[in-house]
C-alpha cells in the first residue's frame, strides 16, 4: 500500500470509530442529535476519502466519473428532498425505503464483484461465501423492505396477505437459497446459479413480509434494518474493507437488539411475527362482543380544560393519531402552558407507539419537548395512580386494558396503565380501533371522557380554554 492508500485506510477506521461513538450518543434523547450529526459527518468524510483513493488509483474512465458524479448528485438531492419534505407520519415508510436501498446496494456489490472477477472459477470461499450471503440477505432486504413500505403507505394491504401454498413456499424458498449459496461457493463462475440465487431471494423477501400484519410493522422495520447491516458487513468481506464490516455489524447488532426489544414490548416472539403477524391495519369494523352496548361519555374542550387547569399532575400519552394530525407542536404548547402554571407534566411513551421504534420520541423532540419530561413505560406506569389527568392523544392498542386478559389479539402485551389514573381524557376522531382490530375498553371506562375531534384542532382548543382559567 502506498501513502495515499494508507491514509485513506486510517480515515476509514476513524470514520468507523465515529460510527461507534455516534451510536453510543444515540442512546439518550439529549445526545441523539449530536450522535446523528457525528455519524453523518464521518460518513461524508469516508465518502470523500473513497473518491480521493479512486482518483489516485486512476482506474475509472471519464464515463465512469460521470456516472459516479451523477449517482452522487441524484442520491444527495433525493436525500435532501426526503429530509425536508417527508412528513413525520411517513417516516416509517422512508426508513423502509432506506433499508431497501442499503440492502439492494450491498447485493449489487457482491454481484458485480463476482461478475468482474478475473478468474471467477478460482475465487476461494473467503470471497464467494460472503458474496453469496450478501446477495441473499441484500436481495431479501430489498424486496421485503419495499413490501413493508407499501403496507405502511397503504399501497399494499395492511392485513396479513396469505395465499394457498404460501406457508410451503416460505419453507421451499429458504431451502433453495441455502442450496444455491452452497452451489455458488463451489462454482462461483456459474451465472445460472448467481441469477437464480438473486431471483429466489427477491421472491422470499416478498413472501416473507406479505403475511405479516400492520400491527407488527415496527418489529419488521427493525428486523429489516438488521438485515441491511448484515448485507453491508458481507459486502465489506467481499471488498476486504474493514470499515465497511464494522459499520455493517454496528447496524446489524443494533437492529437485532432493537428487534428483540420491540418484540418483547408486544409480548411476541420474533419467530411468531415472521411466521405470520396479527393486525389488519385497515378500517374494517371490530368484531362486537355480545351484550348491551357499552356507554361512552363525551366531553367538551371546557370540561377537559377545567380538569387540566386544576390538576397537580398530568400525563400525556401520545400515539399515532398525534403524528397523523401533525399536532406535536400543539401538544408541546399545551404542556408548556400547564408547566408554567405549576402542573407536573410528563409524557408516557410506549416502545411501539406510532409506526416505528422511536417514532414518538422523534416527533416530540421536533416540538422541542424537554427530554426530562419523556418517560418510558416502566418508569411512568407506577406514576399513573398519582396522576389527576391522563390525556391520551391518538394512542389505541398500547392503552387497552384488555391486554391484561387472555384470549385476545393483544393478550400479554405490556401496556401503559392509563386506566389507573384518577381521570382519563381521550382525544380521538371516532371510536375506531387500532391495528389489532379490537375495541379499546379504556374508552368505555366510567372515568374516561371522550373528546371527539381532530388532535390538532382539539389541542388548540384546549390550550385556549386552559389559558382562560390560568391567565
Amino acid at each position: 500500500m502506498d501513502t495515499v492508500s494508507n491514509a485513506v485506510h486510517y480515515v476509514f477506521l476513524a470514520a468507523a470509530a465515529c460510527f461507534v461513538l455516534g451510536l453510543h450518543l444515540m442512546n439518550h434523547p439529549r445526545t441523539a442529535r449530536r450522535g446523528n450529526t457525528l455519524s453523518a459527518g464521518a460518513m461524508a468524510v469516508a465518502i470523500a476519502a473513497a473518491v480521493w483513493l479512486v482518483a489516485h488509483e486512476g482506474t475509472i474512465s471519464t464515463t465512469g466519473w460521470l456516472v459516479l458524479a451523477s449517482g452522487g448528485l441524484v442520491g444527495a438531492a433525493l436525500g435532501l428532498y426526503a429530509a425536508r419534505v417527508v412528513k413525520m407520519t411517513a417516516m416509517p415508510q422512508l426508513v423502509s425505503l432506506f433499508n431497501a436501498v442499503g440492502g439492494g446496494a450491498a447485493a449489487l456489490i457482491a454481484v458485480n464483484d463476482l461478475l468482474q472477477a478475473d478468474d471467477p472459477a478460482g475465487l476461494g470461499a473467503r470471497v464467494s461465501l460472503p458474496g453469496a450471503l450478501d446477495i441473499v440477505i441484500g436481495a431479501v432486504t430489498f424486496s421485503g423492505s419495499l413490501i413493508a413500505a407499501g403496507k405502511l403507505q397503504g399501497v399494499v394491504s395492511g392485513a396479513p396477505v396469505v395465499f394457498p401454498g404460501a406457508r410451503l413456499l416460505n419453507v421451499v424458498l429458504p431451502a433453495s437459497f441455502v442450496a444455491g449459496t452452497v452451489w455458488l461457493v463451489l462454482a462461483p463462475d456459474s451465472l445460472m446459479v448467481l441469477y437464480g440465487l438473486v431471483t429466489v431471494a427477491l421472491l422470499f423477501g416478498v413472501t416473507m413480509v406479505l403475511p405479516i400484519g400492520g400491527a407488527d410493522m415496527p418489529v419488521v422495520i427493525a428486523l429489516l434494518n438488521a438485515f441491511t447491516g448484515s448485507a453491508v458487513a458481507m459486502a465489506g468481506f467481499v471488498l476486504d474493507e474493514t470499515a465497511l464490516i464494522i459499520a455493517g455489524m454496528l447496524v446489524s447488532a443494533s437492529g437485532g437488539i432493537l428487534t428483540k426489544l420491540m418484540a418483547d414490548a408486544m409480548n411476541r416472539s420474533i419467530a411468531n411475527i415472521v411466521i405470520g403477524g396479527f393486525g389488519t391495519g385497515d378500517s374494517a369494523p371490530a368484531a362486537a362482543e355480545g351484550g348491551a352496548p357499552a356507554q361512552v361519555r363525551s366531553v367538551s374542550a371546557d370540561d377537559v380544560a377545567i380538569q387540566l387547569a386544576y390538576a397537580s399532575k398530568v400525563i400525556f400519552v401520545p400515539g399515532y393519531g398525534l403524528a397523523a394530525a401533525q399536532a406535536q407542536h400543539e401538544l408541546g404548547d399545551l404542556a408548556k402552558l400547564l408547566t408554567d402554571h405549576g402542573v407536573d407534566v410528563s409524557y408516557a411513551v410506549h416502545p411501539v407507539a406510532g409506526r416505528m421504534p422511536g417514532h414518538m420520541n422523534v416527533l416530540l423532540a421536533e416540538a422541542n419537548v424537554p427530554y426530562t419530561q419523556l418517560k418510558e413505560m416502566d418508569e411512568v406506569n407506577p406514576q399513573f395512580p398519582q396522576a389527576d389527568v391522563a390525556l391520551v392523544v391518538g394512542a389505541n392498542d398500547v392503552t387497552n386494558p384488555i391486554a391484561r386478559r387472555p384470549g385476545n389479539a393483544i393478550s400479554g402485551m405490556p401496556i401503559l396503565d392509563v386506566d389507573k389514573a384518577k381521570s382519563v381524557v381521550v382525544i380521538k376522531r371516532s371510536m375506531g380501533h387500532g391495528y389489532a382490530g379490537i375495541d379499546n375498553e379504556l374508552y368505555t371506562d366510567p372515568k374516561t371522557g371522550m373528546f371527539f375531534t381532530d388532535a390538532k384542532k382539539g389541542l388548540s382548543e384546549l390550550k385556549a380554554a386552559v389559558g382562560e382559567f390560568v391567565g
